[in-house]
């Protein structure tokens, strides 16, 4: 059963994996070279921005178009980079409109009511479809499926072709499916040729930690990238 207070913890632990707060830094903005440039086949810098860091050649276009509509402090600001955000070049040199987005997730209402109702519909109602869709049940399988869709935007096909039990869906057994998608992510990222995600196994770790205390109905306190969630 995911409770709302499930819900709640799940979301306060990949917050964390994140921004390093259990409540997400809402003016959160980092710079990386981690997206994959198909035109030219090398990582270029991107944004990442907000409570649980959307990137700028991923969702952060979406995002900001909430907050333009619902009339945020700073949507006067940034509705000149409303068609920009997403095309190259990368706007992480723009120092207005990046001292922007840190404003406004910083200090209005506005945006942190637009990233709230951003993250539930395009990562976790996705998420908690899989789940449900593929016959999971327990909190834990929701937190790795749901951390999945924020790091990588999806539970990966090829990760899934790395193993061997089927989702409950299909006659496989929960625990076995979770286990070994993290053994295999876990795998994945820590020999990945890019630091930036061989940088984030940490993730991958903590799994394998409440996997092996047994924890998978959350009810003991997760200690997540050095930050323990009660």
């Amino acid at each position: 059963m995911i409770t709302e207070e499930i819900k709640e913890k799940i979301e306060r632990i990949v917050n964390v994996f994140e921004t390093g707060a259990t409540e997400g830094k809402y003016g959160a903005l980092v710079k990386l070279k981690d997206y994959n440039d198909p035109e030219t086949k090398t990582r270029i810098v991107q944004i990442t921005f907000g409570r649980s860091q959307t990137t700028e050649f991923g969702n952060l276009k979406a995002l900001i178009g909430k907050y333009i509509a619902a009339g945020g402090a700073h949507a006067a600001t940034l509705s000149p980079y409303a068609n920009r955000i997403g095309k190259k070049p990368s706007l992480s040199t723009d120092k207005l409109f990046c001292d922007t987005l840190q404003l406004a997730g910083r200090t209005d209402p506005v945006m942190r009511k637009c990233q709230d109702d951003f993250f539930d519909s395009f990562y976790y109602l996705p998420a908690i479809g899989w789940f449900k869709q593929m016959g999971f049940t327990l909190p834990l399988s929701l937190l790795v499926i749901y951390d999945s869709h924020i790091h990588s935007g999806s539970i990966l096909g090829f990760l899934r072709e790395r193993f061997a039990e089927s989702p409950p869906v299909k006659g496989g057994d929960e625990k076995t499916w979770i286990a070994q998608y993290v053994r295999a992510r876990h795998h994945w990222l820590e020999t990945h040729s890019n630091q930036i995600l061989r940088n984030t196994v940490y993730r991958t770790q903590c799994f394998k930690d409440q996997i092996k205390a047994n924890n998978w109905d959350l009810e003991q306190p997760v200690k997540a990238h050095g930050v323990t969630v009660a």
